[in-house]
């Protein structure tokens, strides 16, 4: 007993430090800040923060706009939306001696002087990456992640590190370390996870780009719950060297890093930025094909597949009402629109993703939670990961009959053999060879699909893991897929919404209704998806829908 009690102290003293640590940088922060508007009175720091990326990044290329009057119009107001919504988990202190450099040097870089925020899991050298456990903290990455080395290669200020769920394996954005990252559009919702404290910040205002990471909706859930674009590569497009990952190893269920940004534009010349020979050199894993122009800027109509609902998971009124209007519009503007169906979405969750994902039983899921302090937010998955074999079996036999999707949780929770591994790899294969025959035959460029919105309250996205499905079917795909808001919940949506019943009409559906329910005047999105290696041509189909 002394001994656990003299552990939990030891573990309580590293949580405190990191919160100071976390208290410093903000105050750091705000002097900084204070110092610049002291010394530049005139510069017009809301003009500055008003500028689209695009425009913004050519008046610093040009020469017109002082890289120092950027960072520090962001600083400023990435303090903000911080003390606002607990985004921000560390200041990156060198970024104001590379303010000062890129002062003195070539205007060159297509992100020349652009400050960035950067997630929690991805490594900058000299700061933690701790996705939210106690172990990781004070133990400084030794360098950059390729992402951020390719970033600062071409120009750009990484300024700040944003706040994670624990371990990752969560669509909400809390952790024992940092707290709750809240909603900045309404504080009592969550921001959506894993890329939360980017979605809360970008969202926000307090950065004008954001680096982030995906592996079943975990940019696409920040961007569509706070009013965003985001957009997950096929998972080998950019490099992952140097970036943590919740699950180490798995193959089933493809992560993949991105960015997020107020606009399809912005997404567009971020990678523009990171697929450039920096990149390939940096990282040879990474197939060298460089930003195809072409594909981004056509505007020969496009044949469109399109799906209302997976059959899984029951689209609120308003996600089902933001895929026709889209849909409609897409029509008007002369583009084919074609009903793509889409079937056993269920299998999918919980043999490729869910058994994929915890193959092992979910044995190394749980060793990540040893020695930590709390084990919340992910939920079912670690107290079925801790569970023994037996009960499992007996658990979703027993649950079958009355909770069938809790039932087939418990069972893909199995521990699997290598030989079981190896077949489950080639069923995944096999159905994505189907499902892009299936595509073909429909001769389709791209896919519009629901995405999960409007926000959930603080503390749902835990009580309903299965509600991944529209998000991460593209993860199991490995397809490259992007959100963009594209309307906003009205009072019909929530009278509609007293009728939601759900597919399967279990726990889970009636507190996803709860969670849906009293969100007038919120975001709602769509997900616009292409084949695998094809994200220009999903960038331009976002920047379509976007503009209509």
């Amino acid at each position: 007993l002394l001994l656990r009690w003299r552990r939990r102290r030891a573990l309580w003293r590293k949580v405190a430090e990191a919160q100071e640590r976390q208290e410093r940088s903000l105050v750091r922060m705000e002097v900084v800040a204070r110092r610049f508007r002291e010394q530049h009175p005139s510069v017009n720091m809301v003009s500055v923060l008003s500028l689209p990326l695009p425009e913004l990044s050519k008046k610093l290329r040009d020469g017109s706009l002082p890289p120092d009057h950027v960072f520090y119009a962001y600083v400023g107001k990435a303090l903000q939306i911080a003390t606002e919504t607990n985004c921000i988990t560390e200041f990156l202190r060198e970024s104001e001696s590379l303010v000062r450099k890129a002062k003195l040097m070539e205007k060159q870089g297509l992100l020349y002087g652009v400050p960035v925020s950067i997630k929690d899991s991805i490594d900058c050298q000299g700061h933690d990456s701790t996705l939210g456990f106690i172990k990781n903290l004070n133990k400084p990455a030794a360098e950059d992640s390729v992402v951020v080395q390719v970033l600062k290669r071409q120009g750009a200020i990484p300024f700040v590190k944003t706040n994670v769920p624990q371990s990752l394996i969560s669509y909400d954005c809390k952790n024992l370390i940092f707290g709750q990252t809240r909603n900045p559009l309404l504080y009592t919702r969550t921001p959506g996870g894993s890329s939360g404290g980017e979605g809360a910040l970008v969202g926000g205002g307090g950065s004008i780009l954001g680096i982030g990471t995906d592996v079943g909706g975990s940019l696409r859930f920040p961007a569509a719950f706070c009013g965003i674009c985001a957009i997950k590569p096929t998972g080998k497009r950019l490099s992952k060297r140097g970036i943590m990952s919740g699950v180490v190893g798995q193959k089933a269920v493809a992560a993949a890093v991105g960015p997020l940004a107020k606009d399809v534009e912005s997404l567009a010349l971020c990678l523009r930025a990171l697929l450039s020979e920096d990149m390939f050199s940096l990282d040879s894993t990474v197939p060298p094909l460089p930003f195809n122009e072409e594909v981004y800027s056509s505007t020969k109509p496009l044949r469109i597949g399109y799906y209302e609902t997976d059959f899984f998971t029951m689209p609120s009124p308003a996600m089902r009402r933001a895929v026709r209007e889209t849909k409609q519009l897409l029509e008007e503007a002369g583009h084919t629109l074609v009903p793509f169906e889409l079937t056993n979405v269920d299998y999918v969750i919980f043999n490729y993703c869910v058994r994929g994902m915890f193959a092992d039983g979910g044995r190394s899921f749980a060793k990540k939670f040893q020695g930590e302090m709390e084990k919340g937010g992910t939920g079912l998955f670690f107290w079925l990961a801790k569970a023994p074999q037996w009960l499992k079996t007996l658990l979703s036999w027993i649950s079958k009959p009355f909770v069938p999707r809790f039932s087939s949780i418990i069972r893909s929770m199995k521990e699997n053999t290598v030989d079981e591994v190896w077949s489950l790899h080639h069923e995944i294969e096999d159905f994505c060879h189907q499902f892009i025959a299936q595509w073909k035959k429909l001769n389709l460029d791209v896919m519009l699909c629901p995405m999960l919105g409007p926000a959930f309250g603080i503390g749902y996205p835990a009580k309903l893991s299965v509600a991944v499905s529209y998000t991460m079917l593209y993860n199991a795909l490995d397809f490259p897929a992007g959100v963009v808001p594209v309307t906003l919940v009205t009072d019909e949506d929530e009278e509609q919404l007293k009728g939601y019943k759900g597919y399967y009409q279990d726990w889970w559906d009636r507190t996803l209704a709860k969670a849906f329910h009293g969100s007038v005047g919120m975001p709602v999105a769509v997900q616009c998806v292409a084949l695998p290696w094809q994200e220009e041509l999903c960038l331009r189909f976002m920047k379509e829908v976007e503009t209509l």
